[in-house]
């Protein structure tokens, strides 16, 4: 219990650091006119599409025909614009967490999840590239420790992907129960450690406990600690690496083959699960290889860049494991959304965005959960009857938009019904 609760804080400071990025990053975009033009061009494509090839999108934008892994609509166009933006809201209200509903929110949608997958890393891509101004503003990069943990994440992303298309190519439906059990076993245990947080947060001075350090907002890592980074910083195994000179004289020196080894555990999970990463790359900088979280910031947005373009254009795109058209619908929505849900922040007492945060992680847990046996089945894993495994991935879907959707309303309701507030604290 120890350990899971240790490990449950270091995915919550990573998703935390990650919320801060992204935020970071919608605001650059969404202040710059050159930027939201190259938004605007992005999605122009969008129009002449569906207008030209408005029988043929399956193809243009969804990959292999013969698999018809997914199909487009005007309505999909616009879930993705609402998934975006209710990822947005999560990530900038609760500070953590966003990412982690968009893949099963796809897949829920009719979308394939190798599909989902490919294109929710070509999203995160494409945001990265449209924000690169603010990476000076984050944290340091040590070129030694970047360029190590990037030739391992490019191994990690080219096996990951590998995998998920060979799977794929097997059976699509082998691939969905594949991604929908990494979820299930990740979202599971982000959920329970999540809830039982909150519980006892509940149970403590709300206000206190929900604003302390303990907080997704406020938890901050730090690299001071003895142990296994120690261990690791003493085996001197050529080539090493020297880093965090600034904030330690004569700076830190790691063997650039545990940061390699990394960088592919990090790119492996980013291949397969469709994120970028951000949720592994922080917990293994601090609390494994010892490095400041200054300089893991800023070589995390640069691990990010790196890992979601390499995955999704030469491991997805290429392939025809893109929709380009839900990829820009999402950008579109999370924009706006970490926008909205971040300023909510300010008029939103802690724990109840604790609660939201646990709730999120536990609906899309029941998402996936609920549609693993209808999956199963059809692989003749299990035997019950269709009807019923159908039944169930029916209910999953409810109880996940369900909850999402309420979140939705009820932070934008808030602010709406605090512009005054809000206005004052711009």
């Amino acid at each position: 219990m120890k350990l899971g609760r240790e490990l449950y804080r270091m995915f919550v400071t990573a998703s935390t650091a990650h919320a801060r990025w992204e935020y970071e990053t919608s605001k650059v975009i969404l202040g710059d006119k050159k930027r939201l033009a190259i938004l605007g061009l992005m999605l122009l494509p969008i129009i002449p599409l569906s207008a030209a090839f408005a029988a043929d999108l399956p193809e243009v934008l969804g990959g292999y025909k013969a698999y018809t892994p997914a199909y487009y609509s005007t309505t999909i166009f616009l879930v993705s614009i609402v998934i975006g933006m209710c990822a947005g809201l999560i990530t900038g209200c609760i500070g953590a967490g966003g990412g982690f509903i968009i893949t099963p929110a796809l897949m829920s949608a009719g979308v394939k999840g190798i599909l989902a997958v490919g294109t929710d890393l070509f999203h995160i891509f494409a945001k990265a590239i449209m924000g690169t101004a603010v990476h000076r503003k984050l944290g340091n990069v040590s070129v030694g420790l970047a360029i190590a943990f990037l030739v391992g994440a490019g191994l990690g992303v080219t096996g990951g992907g590998t995998i998920n298309r060979s799977l794929y190519e097997a059976n699509p439906v082998l691939s969905d129960t594949f991604i929908s059990i990494v979820y299930v076993v990740l979202l599971g245990f982000l959920g329970l450690y999540s809830l039982i947080d909150f519980l006892r947060l509940r149970k403590l001075d709300a206000d206190v406990g929900a604003h302390s350090g303990d907080s997704p907002h406020g938890a901050e890592a730090t690299s001071g600690k003895v142990g296994l980074p120690a261990r690791i910083q003493s085996a001197k195994i050529p080539p090493t690496i020297n880093f965090d000179g600034d904030l330690v004289p004569g700076g830190k020196n790691i063997s650039a083959w545990f940061v390699a080894l990394c960088g592919a555990i990090v790119g492996f999970a980013a291949a397969i699960m469709g994120v970028g990463g951000g949720f592994l790359t922080f917990p293994m900088f601090v609390y494994v290889l010892g490095v400041s979280s200054f300089t893991t910031v800023g070589t995390d947005i640069l691990q990010i860049i790196f890992t979601a373009g390499y995955a999704s254009i030469a491991q997805y795109a290429i392939y025809g494991y893109i929709f380009y058209t839900l990829a820009m619908g999402m950008l579109l929505g999370s924009l706006i959304g970490i926008q909205i849900g971040a300023f909510t922040t300010t008029v939103v007492r802690g724990i109840y965005i604790r609660g939201f945060y646990a709730t999120a992680i536990l609906a899309g847990f029941t998402n996936r959960l609920f549609a693993l046996p209808e999956k199963l089945n059809q692989m003749e894993w299990i035997s019950i009857s269709p009807g019923l495994g159908h039944v169930l991935t029916q209910v999953g879907n409810a109880i996940f938009f369900v909850v999402i959707g309420i979140f939705a309303v009820w932070v934008i309701g808030k602010f709406l019904g605090n512009m005054k507030t809000l206005r004052g604290e711009v």
